[in-house]
């Protein structure tokens, strides 16, 4: 199906979205940090990118604004995933350049719908 880079640092979340999109039929690399991620993007660009935003070092805004930067990474689809799920939040991560935002906790299915929207809607665009 698709190669699906899961960024976050909690191995709880890491696992819970690697086991869900795995038995879905995705390939899936995991970062623990933004280092780690923008690390993996240049490595092997993937198909989407599920992006924690609270994360030492380098939160997941600071990595999404460095991907969109990029002309050759800009189009990849990235749904930020995180704790903050106020309004501003939400809109905050859109403006910032997200395809899409998911609270924690969440549901699988819930993960796996708005992966396989975004996935469509990128092979559409």
């Amino acid at each position: 199906m698709a190669n699906i880079l899961v960024v976050d640092d909690s191995s709880l979340y890491l696992e819970l979205a690697r086991q869900a999109l795995v038995d879905h039929g995705h390939q899936v690399e995991l970062a623990n940090n933004g280092q780690e991620a923008l690390q993996s993007v240049a490595n092997k660009k993937p198909d989407l990118i599920l992006l924690d935003i609270v994360m030492p070092e380098m939160n997941g805004y600071d990595v999404l604004r460095s991907l969109k930067k990029s002309a050759e990474n800009a189009t990849i689809p990235v749904i930020l995933c995180s704790t903050k799920g106020e309004d501003f939040d939400k809109y905050w991560g859109l403006k910032q350049g997200a395809n899409a935002y998911l609270t924690k906790p969440y549901e699988p299915t819930e993960l796996l719908l708005l992966v396989q929207e975004q996935l469509t809607a990128a092979r559409n665009s």
